[in-house]
């Protein structure tokens, strides 16, 4: 089994379940929905491809990510009646499920491509947060990346721990396996305790 792309699929699923919440708690329409979940889970990979030059991109040549799109989407609106009830830390936490694989897979595609450690830890931050940053930007709000919380931080270790854990000898998935722990980690426990980074407050005199 294609572990890689296995996790691909579920960063899909799980990052269109953001969107998709992101959606209900902006009360939009199906049609929304459907758009806002589609850009959070391919936005990301579509810039990566984009950029490394992997064209046509990844969900072009394979429906099955927008299959899992529809599927999430349609999934959520039956069982997901009123995402405004849910807990506000609903969205924070399944986007950083979906931070985490994607973080990984992003390094993953780079490393595949013989780009360079570095280069693969920004690739892997592109596609962790890209879709995010796509989703906000569409909901009016300041995205996630660009806020003090801790964030694109923790996909910066994650990108770290899985090409250095893959260059001192470990197998595919205890390196993936310790990425993606070490991302969900930093994230979650940002979003329980409430952890931020220093704000850059540049004062005017009036």
């Amino acid at each position: 089994m294609n572990w890689i792309y296995f996790f691909d699929l579920c960063g899909t699923a799980v990052f269109a379940l953001s969107g998709a919440l992101a959606a209900g708690k902006h009360r939009m329409d199906p049609f929304g929905v459907i758009v806002l979940a589609a850009v959070t889970a391919v936005g990301g990979g579509t810039i990566r491809d984009a950029i490394i030059g992997a064209t046509p991109v990844f969900w072009i040549t394979d429906p099955n990510y927008i299959a899992v799109i529809l599927a999430t989407v349609v999934a959520c609106l039956i069982f997901i009646r009123k995402p405004y009830k849910l807990s506000n830390k609903s969205l924070p936490i399944a986007d950083a499920f979906g931070l985490a694989l994607f973080t990984v897979i992003g390094a993953e595609k780079a490393l595949s491509l013989e780009l360079s450690g570095m280069a693969a830890v920004v690739v892997g931050l592109i596609t962790g947060v890209g879709g995010g940053i796509i989703r906000d930007v569409l909901c009016r709000q300041v995205p996630m990346v660009l806020r003090t919380e801790v964030y694109a931080t923790a996909s910066i270790v994650g990108g770290i721990s899985y090409t250095i854990s893959l260059q001192a000898g470990m197998g595919s998935m205890t390196a993936l396996s310790l990425a993606m722990l070490s991302t969900l980690i930093i994230r979650l426990s940002a979003i329980h305790w409430h952890l931020s980074l220093p704000a850059f407050d540049l004062k005017t005199k009036k």
